[in-house]
């Protein structure tokens, strides 16, 4: 029987050249789930990390010195970067995928990208693509090859090539029960070039936990080729447990809850909240969610005594035309709120915005500077819109994407499809609003300062002097920014 399996991952940092240069690397967590899944059902596995690797022939040795019977490639549905589905790590995994073909090893992806383009990765030498969730599926297939079944047929969430034509298996329903899966595999993981980034960019130590998977809501340029648009969430005494595992193993300082929108279910959070402070758990952590959902009674509060400091909102826009036009179901005017009450209560409120959706004009996008003015929020990502397969958006402007489909990486920001100002123009915008922000900082830290000279903080005072080292780029980027919508 057929019982080594090696598993790896497309994700390069170093092709990925604002990442590395953020230095804030957290390890590949899908990746964790389904090696532990396998070796519960006594399968040798092993981790190649390409997280810190140079190449993709870096996983040479690995596949020679192994010789496992099956190569995964298997990446972390997790995490936001694996889902923009950059070509560069898409070449990276062709030339994985070639090395372990090689050597004789069956091939089996799992990606959003090898999901959206499984014609691609069949083409490129994998025996078989996993569509959606995968856990599940790589246990079944795996078990098949082993009895020597000819036919898979039989199994959901596959495509394969058969008789020389792309077979494709019906779709494979979502789990429900979480806490059935075991915890990850964190013992395969060198945790220490992790750690050493992080204190070296940041100065602690974070690492990753997943409590759900899913969205269910219906904004119309979000892709969810892995987890959908069902929301399932594991337990709070689960997550507590793997909290406590991994901050006896590791000393985290940090935790990224890496989901797509945290504590949904109502009376999770509560419940969280209750039994990180009965275990008397000492640690900050940061998550995603709706300004919505912020506002309902408690939530923050709860937030808050857990150890929460800091909430990435998908705001987006300060125009209300544009967040309709995305289906993003919430209000400008909630999100002013949200932000306000987190400000009240000692929690930083980060943005992530995006510009270039269809039908934004100038005056949209003036509405969304004075937003990020008007409330200055802690943190801020800037993207433009980025259409992925899978979603309304993507099939509205897809016959435009004849010449490129996919940044090459995170920081491209390329427009790829015709819009009311050419794609330099939205980047120039990219760094034009990142200066805005800067500025404001300054001054409400001078105002601050002239107020009580003697609170003022490091902090405060760097804020201060880089608004007026930047002061005369932000000139200079406002008027190439005018030239430019005027192209």
């Amino acid at each position: 029987m057929n019982k080594n399996i090696l598993f790896t991952h497309s994700y390069f940092l170093r092709f990925d050249p604002k990442q590395w240069a953020t230095g804030q690397p957290y390890p590949p967590l899908a990746t964790l789930y389904a090696a532990a899944l396998m070796r519960e059902n006594g399968y040798a596995v092993s981790l190649f990390d390409t997280m810190f690797a140079h190449t993709a022939q870096d996983i040479q040795p690995a596949i020679e010195q192994q010789l496992p019977n099956f190569f995964v490639l298997y990446d972390d549905g997790f995490n936001y970067l694996t889902k923009m589905c950059l070509t560069n790590m898409r070449e990276a995994a062709f030339d994985m995928m070639k090395l372990a073909k090689a050597k004789g090893c069956t091939v089996i992806v799992s990606s959003s990208d090898s999901t959206d383009h499984f014609e691609q990765y069949l083409a490129a030498g994998a025996d078989f693509v996993i569509i959606g969730e995968a856990e599940m599926t790589l246990l079944e297939l795996v078990q098949a090859i082993n009895q020597n079944e000819s036919n898979v047929n039989h199994i959901a969430g596959l495509a394969f090539m058969q008789d020389k034509e792309v077979l494709k298996t019906p779709k494979r329903m979502v789990m429900k029960d979480l806490d059935a899966l075991p915890q990850p595999a964190w013992d395969l993981v060198d945790i220490t070039p992790y750690r050493s980034m992080w204190l070296k960019s940041s100065g602690y130590f974070s690492l990753n936990i997943a409590t759900t998977r899913g969205c269910p809501f219906k904004c119309n340029w979000c892709a969810k080729p892995i987890y959908g648009n069902r929301y399932n969430a594991r337990s709070p005494e689960k997550v507590v447990e793997e909290l406590k595992m991994l901050q006896s193993t590791f000393a985290f300082d940090h935790i990224w809850f890496c989901d797509d929108i945290f504590g949904l279910k109502p009376g999770w959070v509560h419940a969280f909240a209750n039994l990180v402070e009965q275990e008397q758990l000492q640690f900050r952590f940061k998550i995603q969610a709706r300004a919505d959902l912020l506002l309902q009674e408690n939530t923050i509060k709860d937030l808050a005594r857990a150890g929460c400091h800091n909430i990435w909102m998908g705001a987006e826009s300060g125009s209300q035309k544009i967040l309709d036009a995305m289906d993003k179901g919430t209000t400008v005017e909630q999100i002013y709120q949200a932000t306000t009450l987190l400000k009240k209560n000692g929690l930083n409120p980060s943005f992530f915005i995006q510009f270039g959706y269809p039908g934004e004009t100038r005056e949209d996008i003036a509405k969304t500077i004075r937003m990020i003015k008007d409330l200055l929020p802690y943190e801020m990502g800037i993207s433009v819109s980025y259409p992925l397969p899978g979603t309304l958006f993507h099939e509205r402007v897809k016959a435009e994407l004849t010449q490129k489909a996919n940044w090459t990486d995170s920081d491209e920001l390329l427009l790829m499809f015709h819009n009311t100002y050419p794609p330099r123009y939205y980047k120039k915008l990219h760094r034009y609003v990142h200066l805005v922000f800067r500025k404001q900082q300054g001054w409400v830290a001078l105002r601050n300062a002239v107020k009580n000279p003697f609170a003022v903080s490091r902090t405060d005072f760097k804020k201060i002097v880089s608004a007026c080292l930047h002061f005369p780029s932000l000139l200079v980027e406002r008027m190439q920014l005018n030239r430019y919508a005027h192209e």
